[in-house]
């Protein structure tokens, strides 16, 4: 059965907020505990996912003596990777998604605080949660991705989700798009925007897009996708889903390049390329421009772009402000995308040269990875991998590492689902 909104709030336990009945103590006493600091070192780490479960529990694996704390609002983390497969119908709901966090608290003695971080200090190198402070000797931040809302003319954070659902945040808004799509007549048309690179998961989009449009052709084979991607061509392995879109869905896919959207009506479900031509839709999936989480931006961590927190290659280290790690899809990571797995890979990374900088021994430069899979049809699926070092203060790609592969395989959908399991064991035990 699948879940409904409602049921899902309830399964994240929407208490992760602090001002349910009943919950407000259990917190307190969670920061109390991590405030009681006895004179040891402490990191502290904001964001439970792919990026921070992983360096909060290899910094504890490294050093035992270094306590953890992770502060992370919600109580279970549902992965966007493969949310795009919930929305095409081959996941009939969020369950191999979710995670939680007690499994890996327990078998690292990670402290957990589910709570938000309203404020950091770099001076007194402290976080302020709703029920107290919480000092550190080194804090690292793993927040994701914001929207950049004020780009979009009549985008309304509040209130356009809930009619252009961007499901870029796996979740409920996830579940609101798979609705639309099921709610959507015989012959509908749904727009979908990719907005300007950089954003979270090149390759999300355009995987979304087959996702949808392998729905539609088995469920409502009347209707059509229309792609409005504001970048210049396809952001992720073009000639694959090039392919996969001719084989599979060639009457179904308008894909348009270069279409940047400026402005939506909610009203109308319309959204202007270039705020001009207006492009109607049933169902309107639009993926606004990011930048990084919310705390980045209250902790000063964003650099002149305004979009991303410039980090020291090596070890992750913030260029603003001494002491602070950002790692995931908040940071600028040169040649690695913003990606799961690149989470997963600067994490290991920050957390193996926190750990010898709080030990006074030298740090290890980056070797990384990254793997993005990307299903095109309900058995057949493509990916892209890089291998990335650092060259004169850069991350850089390894010359003649990684590349895409060589077509459409069901055996690369049977990599995909092995990766993640493994990835999403590995966050939670």
């Amino acid at each position: 059965m699948t879940l409904d909104r409602r049921d899902f709030l309830k399964l994240m336990g929407a208490g992760a907020g602090v001002s349910l009945a009943g919950c407000a103590t259990q917190q307190t006493a969670a920061v109390g505990e991590a405030m009681s600091k006895s004179g040891g070192r402490r990191v502290v780490v904001v964001g439970g996912g792919y990026g921070g479960t992983v360096a909060a529990k290899y910094i504890r694996m490294l050093d035992s003596s270094i306590e953890v704390v992770l502060i992370e609002p919600n109580k279970q983390f549902v992965s966007c990777p493969f949310s795009n497969l919930y929305i095409g119908g081959l996941l009939k709901d969020l369950s191999s998604l979710t995670i939680g966090y007690d499994k890996l608290a327990a078998n690292h003695g990670i402290k957990m605080v589910h709570d938000t971080v309203t404020a950091v200090d770099p001076v007194k190198k402290t976080v302020t949660v709703s029920t107290g402070t919480i000092d550190y000797d080194r804090l690292v931040v793993s927040p994701g991705v914001d929207f950049r809302a004020e780009e979009l003319e009549g985008y309304n954070l509040a209130t356009t989700p809930e009619i252009m659902p961007h499901a870029w945040k796996a979740g409920p808004q996830t579940l609101l798009l798979r609705k639309q799509l099921e709610a959507m007549p015989n012959g509908g048309t749904v727009v979908l925007t990719v907005p300007v690179s950089p954003f979270r998961c090149p390759p999300g989009p355009y995987e979304r897009t087959s996702m949808i449009a392998m729905y539609l052709k088995e469920h409502k084979p009347k209707s059509k996708i229309v792609v409005l991607d504001a970048n210049p061509d396809i952001a992720s392995k073009p000639g694959l889903f090039r392919k996969g879109w001719a084989k599979h869905y060639a009457s179904i896919i308008d894909y348009r390049k270069a279409q940047k959207v400026t402005a939506v009506n909610e009203k109308n479900r319309s959204v202007f390329v270039e705020g001009i031509e207006e492009i109607k839709g049933d169902v309107v999936n639009v993926i606004p421009p990011q930048r990084a989480g919310k705390i980045a931006q209250v902790a000063g961590l964003i650099g002149p772009d305004k979009a991303w927190c410039p980090v020291d290659a090596t070890t992750f280290e913030s260029k603003l402000h001494k002491n602070i790690h950002v790692i995931g899809d908040a940071c600028i990571a040169g040649a690695m995308p913003k990606s799961g797995y690149s989470a997963n890979s600067e994490a290991k990374v920050c957390a193996t040269n926190v750990v010898a900088m709080m030990n006074g021994k030298e740090t290890t430069e980056l070797s990384g990875i990254n793997t993005c899979f990307s299903y095109i049809s309900a058995k057949e699926a493509i990916s892209v991998a890089g291998v990335y070092t650092v060259k004169g203060g850069a991350i850089i790609a390894v010359p003649n590492s990684g590349g895409v592969s060589p077509d459409l395989s069901e055996l690369e959908a049977i990599y995909a689902e092995s990766w993640l399991k493994n990835i999403l064991t590995e966050m939670s035990t």
